[in-house]
């Protein structure tokens, strides 16, 4: 295929007629010649964005003592599956590694499992992964994972999966749809379609969105652990209860954009309906907990104590720049508010620091 996926994404409405929001999303996220998560890493302080582990080591180490609190509380099954859904450049698992290696017990029985599709992330994850000379494996989707319990983490998976949105105009439901516009541009409008439950009265211009890919992932992990064991935890931003409200968003160079420019050259995005997936996870015989404040899961877990640790007998700039990595991850300013964690784990376990909060 040549020229841009602006062309390609002209020519299907041109052929197909207009396409749902999922679908484009789909598209500008993962098309296998243009696709955003296809064609680059989009990572840290040169990339468009920045996630938990690039603000901080301490936010994949906190993880790593997580998961070994839970495995010990399973009774410390063996071999051990440690899973990442969406593992960015490898930041993060190769911190929980670190910690995990603490555990000479754990890693006896330990493979590492990375759910990725992006070939340009998978070399990246290869090289942050260098070190750990057991066993690793890439899967495109949850289907090829080994049997046995499963320690699954996903930071920043959900919310880039697509999404649809209905709007209530004139007394009923509509989709959100990309077509054309009378100059042959890319354009919102909208086309028949209703959302499948919507537990509130809706008014005149109120926007519902649905993850439709969202809650068979959660019911399938959630399976696996209620038969297998083990458990995840999900961090992301979003809101703990159902509602109405367009959460859409494109961001470049860590700047808000406009959707509709340069598909698959920005990133896009909207917030998880965290309710959705515990409900889904409940249904499909998981125990679930939260979700929590990311700020509150950290600090109860020990940030501050961790930071105290990691600053002792540094100069008073690494200790301000320690102090400033707490404030991003768990500061309601930053991300301790908006982002949140849910924990689904096999019925029995009380993953730490749920049972306390």
């Amino acid at each position: 295929m040549t020229g841009t996926l602006s062309d390609a994404l002209k020519d299907i409405i041109r052929t197909n007629g207009p396409m749902t929001l999922a679908s484009w999303m789909g598209h500008c996220l993962g098309h296998p010649e243009h696709g955003y998560y296809v064609t680059r890493d989009p990572f840290g302080a040169t990339g468009d964005f920045i996630t938990a582990p690039e603000v901080s080591q301490m936010f994949g180490e906190i993880i790593g003592a997580w998961i070994i609190d839970l495995w010990q509380q399973a009774g410390c099954p063996q071999p051990i599956n440690l899973v990442e859904l969406g593992p960015g450049r490898g930041t993060l698992m190769s911190d929980i590694l670190r910690v995990v290696r603490l555990k000479p017990n754990f890693c006896n029985g330990l493979s590492v499992h990375l759910v990725e599709t992006s070939p340009v992330l998978a070399k990246a994850q290869e090289t942050a992964l260098a070190s750990f000379a057991g066993r690793k494996e890439w899967h495109e989707s949850l289907q090829t994972l080994p049997q046995g319990p499963l320690f699954v983490v996903a930071n920043e998976f959900f919310d880039a999966l697509p999404i649809r949105q209905f709007v209530f105009r004139r007394g009923s439901w509509e989709e959100r749809m990309l077509g054309l516009d009378a100059e042959g541009e890319l354009t919102f409008g909208f086309g028949p379609g209703r959302p499948e439950n919507v537990p509130f009265e809706p008014q005149e211009g109120d926007v519902w969105e649905e993850r439709p890919a969202a809650a068979p992932i959660v019911a399938e992990l959630a399976e696996r652990f209620a038969s297998d064991g083990g458990g995840a935890l999900i961090i992301d931003y979003g809101h703990g209860e159902a509602g109405f409200g367009d959460t859409l968003q494109a961001v470049a160079r860590h700047e808000f954009a406009d959707p509709l420019k340069r598909p698959g050259e920005v990133d896009l995005t909207a917030h998880v309906d965290f309710s959705a997936l515990s409900d889904a996870a409940f249904t499909a015989g998981a125990d679930v907990y939260g979700p929590m404040h990311q700020g509150e899961f950290l600090l109860h877990l020990g940030l501050v104590e961790r930071a105290g640790r990691l600053g002792f007998g540094r100069s008073e700039e690494e200790q301000e720049a320690l102090r400033n990595e707490v404030t991003r991850l768990a500061g309601p300013e930053d991300m301790g508010e908006l982002f949140k964690v849910l924990a689904i784990v096999k019925p029995g376990l009380v993953p730490a620091p749920f049972a306390t909060s």
